[in-house]
This record gives structure tokens, sequence and C-alpha cells, in this order.
């Protein structure tokens, strides 16, 4: 950067951008920031190139204290803040400086009469409203005080005067900006514009957060006529669901404390992709229907081929492998206890692409790291009570479906033995276990269960026959003396006839087909006890 030739060759005069032939100059930058971080280097940075920084409260006072030269926005206004810092800077000369347009002369014109000094730039970042809503036991009325009045006021007038003034929202920015100053470049338009979108976005996050929040807090909707998410990204993914889509994760903000894959921690192993959230995502869902007892969870192309609940966890893995030997390669797999050496031998001897639990002891860590790009997800919470609540999203190309989360508990419905042959205690426990597991896997779908462990599952077809049929061919002998269960009912007895042909002695199912007499005549054949739950669980 080259120095001022003159009097004082140490005083920078104040850079310029171009924009089309008018040559604006940037004299003058308001700075008022909730985030203190990289303000401070920031502010001495603008000094040096001879930028008068104006500023309020908090801000100014750090600025002030670290020997930054700034001039309190009181004093340009002659108005001092007022009501515990709710009026800082909601004044005519403050946005009458920030909004004028430069290539208006009737602005300019009024500028001049009555004082009033362009600024440049505004610096401004929004009251943590929401880190404050994630403290425990906070106040109504400390939620409301952290609700910035001003700042957005600012941020929105600078962007929406972005051809002539700068706005910078975020301390990511900072040193793009300030590589420009200092070479004394042209701020180019392209600049310029993506710093105004990225200030729209701060604002409109953070009014969606205020409003999604207070919805909650102060009324029981849960589909409003206007909905607005909020996301932030947590990772690019190398692509999407195939090499040529492009694809990214966002969290929703604000997080939730709930035991998911958006807060898993990877303890080792490659970037997930696109389909590992995916699979993750189903296998971390499945796991939490089990908290009482050791569990695990095979996925393989988001939908389960193995669910074991045992005394141990080793036997719960072997159990929801035997399931099904040849899905599990490159699946995802799920535990709700902390992995030891003794299951981490067993899983080694198979390429898995990630393993799920709430710990990893350090024999299982050193088994593990054997296996480089094997993703190791830690994720706390998982053995213990888990509140599951609020709504679930699906995009459509053009919009959003949206729905409650399906989290009712098998043993809270109203079970209706249908048949001649009642089931056993011990058949409506492996009902009610069956019940927890094909809720997870894709429609149309049957598994077959002995006690808590599966032993076929069928999914994803376009019949329910077909599915009972995949299911018994692949369980084969194992499908004798099993517990049934199905996601919706029967519209026909096919698939009751070839679960009977197989062997299994129970079946649990929601009912309601026009044909319901016709399969529990089928049923009552076959010598099956049959239940309804009443309970659909269609997962698309």
């Amino acid at each position: 950067m080259k120095k001022k030739q003159g009097k004082n060759p140490n005083v920078f005069e104040p850079f310029s951008y171009v924009d089309k032939v008018k040559i604006m100059k940037i004299k003058r930058a308001l700075i008022s920031v909730s985030d203190k971080d990289g303000i401070l280097n920031f502010s001495k940075e603008l000094s040096k190139i001879n930028i008068e920084i104006l500023s309020t409260g908090g801000t100014s006072s750090i600025l002030q204290d670290a020997g930054i030269k700034i001039k309190e926005v009181s004093k340009v206004t002659g108005f001092p803040e007022i009501l515990d810092g709710r009026v800082k800077t909601l004044h005519p000369i403050i946005h009458a400086g920030i909004l004028a347009r430069r290539d208006k002369k009737e602005h300019l014109n009024t500028l001049k009469k009555h004082s009033i000094d362009k600024i440049d730039i505004v610096v401004c970042n929004l009251y943590p409203f929401e880190e404050t809503i994630q403290k425990s036991n906070v106040s109504i009325n400390e939620v409301i005080e952290n609700i910035d009045i001003g700042g957005p006021t600012l941020i929105r007038a600078a962007a929406k005067n972005y051809k002539n003034v700068l706005v910078v929202t975020n301390p990511g920015q900072y040193d793009d900006v300030l590589k420009k100053l200092k070479e004394k470049k042209d701020i180019d338009l392209k600049l310029r514009e993506k710093l105004a979108v990225e200030a729209y976005t701060h604002t409109a996050q953070y009014d969606s957060i205020i409003s999604n929040y207070l919805r909650n807090k102060w009324t029981r909707e849960i589909l409003p006529d206007h909905n607005n998410l909020t996301m932030r990204k947590i990772q690019d993914m190398r692509y999407g669901e195939n090499p040529h889509q492009k694809g990214a994760f966002y969290k929703s903000i604000p997080s939730i404390d709930e035991p998911c894959i958006s807060n898993a921690v990877k303890l080792q192993g490659k970037e997930l992709s696109f389909n590992n959230i995916l699979d993750a995502d189903c296998a971390i869902e499945c796991i939490k229907e089990f908290t009482k007892k050791p569990t695990c969870v095979i996925i393989k192309h988001a939908t389960p081929c193995g669910i074991a609940v045992s005394g141990n966890l080793l036997q719960a893995w072997k159990d929801a492998y035997a399931t099904d030997v040849y899905s599990p390669f490159g699946g995802i797999v799920s535990f709700n206890r902390e992995i030891g050496e003794d299951v981490a031998e067993e899983l080694s001897k198979l390429f898995l692409e990630v393993i799920i639990a709430p710990g990893f002891n350090k024999d299982a860590l050193s088994i593990f790291g054997k296996k480089e790009n094997l993703r190791l997800l830690e994720l706390k919470g998982l053995n213990g009570k888990i509140k599951r609540e609020g709504m679930v999203f699906r995009s459509v190309v053009g919009g959003f479906l949206s729905q409650e989360r399906d989290v009712k508990e098998p043993e809270k419905m109203k079970l209706r033995s249908v048949t001649k042959k009642k089931p056993s205690k011990e058949d409506l426990e492996s009902m009610e276990f069956s019940i927890k597991c094909v809720r997870h896997v894709k429609s149309n779908s049957v598994l077959f269960v002995k006690g808590t462990k599966t032993v076929a599952i069928g999914g994803g077809q376009t019949s329910r026959v077909d599915a009972t049929w995949i299911a018994t061919h692949k369980g084969k002998e194992n499908i004798k003396g099993s517990i049934m269960a199905s996601d919706a009912f029967f519209p026909f007895r096919d698939a009751v006839d070839v679960a009977a042909k197989a062997g299994v002695k129970a079946i649990i199912q929601p009912g309601g087909s026009i044909r319901d007499n016709e399969v529990i005549k089928a049923a009552d054949e076959h010598e099956i006890a049959m239940v309804f739950s009443g309970q659909r669980y269609f997962r698309h």
C-alpha cells in the first residue's frame, strides 16, 4: 500500500472504490457488534487507513480501552443512549448517513442541509438470542431483552444501499474486507452483493429463530400457516447421493439436545458422505426405541437389516448380524452402550462404513484404529432415557412436507386379539419389540422376530406379499415359531398364507382392511394367533 506523498507521509488518505464512473470515498465506519471476536484488530486496521470509527455501548468501551480512537454515536446524533440501551442507533442522522444514495443529488443536498455525514461501512452483528434460549432455566425477560432492534435496522439499511455502503456482519468477513481496503483496490460489485446477501441472511435467520421460539413458547401451533426453517451448514459433501450431484449437510438451529446425527462427534475415519448421514440417521432413530437393555441396529440403504436386544452388547451384535449375514457389508451399525474390546474384535472382521455408539473404550479404539477409513461416531445420550419430540420435514420439488415424529410407544396401544388362538404373554412381548422394529423399515414392510431379535426382514416392496416372500425366503428355517409384524394391514390373505407356510406362529398388524374377515379366517385356518394394533407404520 502506498503512503500519501506530501506534508505527512505517514498518513494514509481515505481509500476509494469505483462504481461505474463515479469514485466514492470511504471515510467513515459504524461499528456495533455483539460478537466481539476479531473486532479489535479489524478496528485498528481501519484506523490505520484513516477511516473514522463511530461506535456505541459496549463496543465503544472495548475499542477505547484498547486505545482506538472512536466517536460515540450519541455525540454524532446529539442524543444519548436511552431505555437501558434499547435505543442507541435508531436516529435519522445515522440512518440517513447510511441510506443516502451517493448518485442522487437530492439525497446529497439533504445530507448537506441537515449537516449529516455519510457512513460508508456498517459493521454489525446481533444480540446472542440463539445462545440465550439454549441456557437452562432462562427467563422470558432475559429472552426478550436479547431481541435486537437497532442492529437489524442498521444491517438492513446498509444492505439496501449496498452500492454505496459495505455491510459486514460476520468476523469471518473481516480479512477479505481488510485485504481490499489495504490494497486500495476497487471494492467490486460482486463483493458488495455478496456481503449484502449475507447480511439479509443474518437478519432473516435471526428473526426466524425468534419467531419459532416464541411460537413454541406461546402457542400450540405445530403446523403454522407460515413456517420458517433455519439451518446452518456443517459441511460440504464430496457429492450428494451420486457423484454427479453436489451436496451439503445443514444443522437445524437452534440445535437440539436430543442425540442425533448432527450432534455426533467423529472420532476417526473419512468424512461422512451424503448417504452415510442418511443411513446414520436411520440407525440412530431406530436405536432410540431401545434404552433398557444392550441393543444393536444394522442399517443398509436407509433400512434395517438386523435388530436385536440382549443381555450384553456382543450377543446383541451376533443376533442382529444373524438376521442377514450378507446385507451388513458396507453398512452402518449403532449401539446403545459403550463398545469394548470383544465387540470391536467382531466388528473389525467386516467391512463397515460407520459405527455409532455412546462411547468406545481404549481397547476398542486401538482395534478400530487399524482401519483408518472406518468412521466412528460418538453420540452421548444413547444409553439413557431419551425424550423424543418435535416435527420432521421432507423436501419435495418446490416445497416441504411436515409432520409429527412417529414416536408413539407400542405399550400405549390398545391391542386386540382377533383370532381363535390367543397370543401368549411372551408373544405379546415379542410383538411389542417387533412393532418398534417394523416402523423403521421401508414400506411395504414385514419382519419376523423371536424374543427380542429379528430373524428376517422384508421391506421396500410394492406389495406386501412380495415383502413377505422375500423375508421368508431369506429367513428360511428361522421363520418357524416366529412372530410376524406388518407395518400396515393385509389387503389380501396371500401374505398370511406365505407366512403360515414358512412356520410363523403369530402375527401383529394394524387391521382396518375391507378384507379383515378374510385375513382373520386365513389365520384361523392356519391356527395362527393374530393381533390388531390399530396403528399403521408406513415409512416412505
